[in-house]
């Protein structure tokens, strides 16, 4: 049961990494944009794919959370007092995104707009980068069994840094690759050839500090090495040729099939990750997926959450993603799709506006609900399994 539930957290990673991911690459982009006149067109391409669904991805992480706590508590504990800084530096950086991103459309001073607009864009770099770094520091074995104190060391490591730029790139790559698609949908040919440069370019990114990593990783962790280059080695091939198709796709100009493709190619990396440590949950610790202090109880009760996860939320986000593809959830965050012709979402309040915002939707009240009701399983869960 201990494999299962972890394959369960790993397809957990994967979907935030694919989803949200991509989100923080809008942010990426949006950092990267220029100047207020300069980046209009891109950023309201941007806020306006971005707005509908910018928080429900944050679903997947808390119940990556969830699943991590519960059925693993010692590595849990571990991990998060050794890498307490980055973690916090991350959730740090969550918050700050959120805030700017929906401050920036309530404000009317230009100069409070720019500086959550810088915010959120800033926050969408950090964020991931120290992500990477947590990943990178478990991966080579930088957490001990029974951390006692944060380490510095931990996660600062070349090798734990270059999974951050990874981390950055990658959602950079991803969230080019899907804004391509997007344009291409709206007839926006300007902006399909924007962000189609900006996906090429992030490709070479990652690929290079992949390949950077791997370098790295063959120097400080060989045996590491050898489990990637083992066992692992489909995957990781499958990332490359993943990489590899989209550039090719991207400069012959068909964009049919490319979100898939990266998606794949990410998800390929995460569960290369996965499949060179199983089963082994810290690396050179005794700790794994079997002895990591969950009961088999507990075991059994998150696979039937994981299960009633896929039956009641996985159709929602299909549903949302749906209705955000047929662009029928409205521009910015109201109900209504805007007219041909009219003010398009910028983050700006429109000139011609007056009088109270309407109703907003918000997809963070359906996120917090969610998490309410998976931490309140999990509690019931390890309440009722046998000490």
């Amino acid at each position: 049961m201990g494999d299962a539930v972890g394959a369960i957290l790993l397809a957990g990673i994967t979907l935030y990494a694919v989803l949200g991911g991509a989100d923080f690459g809008g942010g990426l982009w949006d950092l990267l944009a220029g100047t207020t006149a300069r980046g209009r067109a891109p950023r309201e391409l941007i806020d306006e794919s971005i707005t509908p669904i910018w928080e429900g991805n944050h679903v997947w992480l808390i119940f990556d959370l969830v699943i991590f706590w519960t059925a693993f508590p010692h590595a849990f504990a571990s991990v998060m007092t050794a890498l307490a800084l980055p973690i916090w530096l991350a959730v740090g950086g969550i918050v700050l995104r959120g805030t700017g991103f929906a401050f920036r459309k309530e404000i009317t001073r230009l100069s409070l707009q720019r500086t959550a607009g810088a915010a959120f864009a800033l926050s969408s770099l950090l964020t991931p980068f120290f992500m990477g770094t947590v990943v990178g520091a478990i991966a080579t074995g930088a957490v001990p069994a029974d951390a006692s104190h944060a380490s510095l060391a931990a996660w600062t490591s070349p090798t734990a840094l270059l999974a951050g730029f990874v981390f950055v790139a990658a959602c950079g790559f991803l969230a080019a690759v899907y804004l391509v698609v997007e344009a291409g949908r709206r007839g926006d040919r300007p902006m399909r050839v924007y962000f189609t440069r900006r996906a090429q370019g992030a490709a070479v990114a990652a690929g290079a500090l992949s390949l950077a990593a791997l370098f790295e990783v063959q120097n400080s962790d060989p045996a590491f090495f050898n489990r990637l280059t083992g066992r692992a080695l489909p995957l990781v091939v499958l990332a490359g040729v993943c990489g590899l198709a989209d550039l090719a796709l991207l400069t012959a100009g068909p964009t049919k099939g490319i979100r898939a493709i990266a998606a794949l190619g990410v998800a390929a990396v995460i569960w290369g990750w996965g499949v060179a440590q199983y089963p082994v949950l810290l690396p050179r610790t005794a700790v794994t997926l079997t002895n990591a202090g969950a009961t088999q109880a507990t075991f059994v009760a998150l696979v039937v959450v994981a299960i009633a996860a896929v039956i009641l939320v996985v159709p929602s986000f299909a549903l949302l993603y749906a209705l955000q593809g047929r662009q029928m959830l409205g521009g910015g965050e109201q109900g209504t799709p805007p007219a041909a012709g009219s003010h398009r979402s910028t983050g700006l309040p429109s000139a011609a506006h007056a009088g109270p915002p309407a109703p907003s939707h918000r997809p963070g009240s359906a996120t917090r609900g969610v998490a309410l009701g998976l931490v309140a399983i999990a509690a019931i869960a390890r309440r009722r399994s046998p000490r």
